[in-house]
């Protein structure tokens, strides 16, 4: 019994020796890294920024092994657009890369320097591109207010103040804030307990009896003085 099953472990050894070629092994493993090598880039979910521009920053990932390509070499060349905050990376086999992207949003002009930029939800200032139409947007004024903007939008939002109805904010360096709205009533915020003059200024723009003052001075905790 073991001479035969000698015998037929020598005659499968003999045909894989007669029958192998390593250039057979070769031509597939090529085959194989071509049919994996990325030859697609979709992206996705972009507004403000420029497909070409994002595919331009990405022509080093053609023709690499898919299998091999990391997050970070995708995200790496990105991060200097304008606008983007994040990306999400998905791989679809067995050739194409998809790039989710996720903006950030102009949300007012700020002058430095007298050059013209806009200011992104991240505090980012991005230089202003003439041919985009922004110049709807509210215009900030004030040293390092770019710095503090953010915040105060942010509150203005969540206490559901008409933020559309704003055409330009005023900062001081004491951290306080004007308001010059599109009738062009001013509204005078305090420095402190802001969400409370808020609230407060909301209540005033809707009383009739307010409508013919064009300013409101918020700044004197428990005062509201009108001109």
């Amino acid at each position: 019994m073991k001479k035969i099953y000698r015998t037929i472990l020598l005659l499968l050894i003999f045909t894989f020796l007669s029958t192998y070629n390593p250039k057979n092994l070769n031509l597939a493993s090529e085959k194989n890294n071509i049919l994996f090598q990325i030859q697609k880039i979709e992206i996705l979910n972009n507004l403000l920024v420029e497909k070409n521009e994002i595919e331009k920053k990405l022509e080093e990932i053609y023709n690499k092994n898919i299998f091999l390509i990391k997050r970070s070499d995708i995200e790496q060349p990105l991060k200097e657009i304008d606008f983007l905050e994040k990306v999400e990376v998905k791989k679809k086999y067995p050739n194409t890369v998809i790039v989710k992207i996720f903006e950030t949003k102009p949300v007012a002009i700020v002058f430095k320097n007298k050059i013209k930029y806009l200011l992104d939800t991240s505090s980012n200032l991005v230089l202003f591109d003439k041919n985009r139409d922004f110049n709807n947007l509210p215009t900030v004024f004030g040293e390092g207010a770019e710095n503090n903007f953010i915040y105060f939008l942010n509150l203005l939002i969540n206490n559901q103040f008409p933020s559309a109805k704003i055409r330009n904010f005023y900062y001081f360096q004491i951290g306080r804030w004007d308001l010059e709205l599109a009738d062009n009533k001013i509204i005078k915020f305090p420095d402190s307990n802001i969400d409370e003059a808020i609230k407060k200024s909301i209540e005033l723009l809707k009383r009739e009896d307010f409508k013919n003052y064009n300013i409101i001075d918020l700044r004197v905790n428990g005062k509201i003085i009108v001109e």
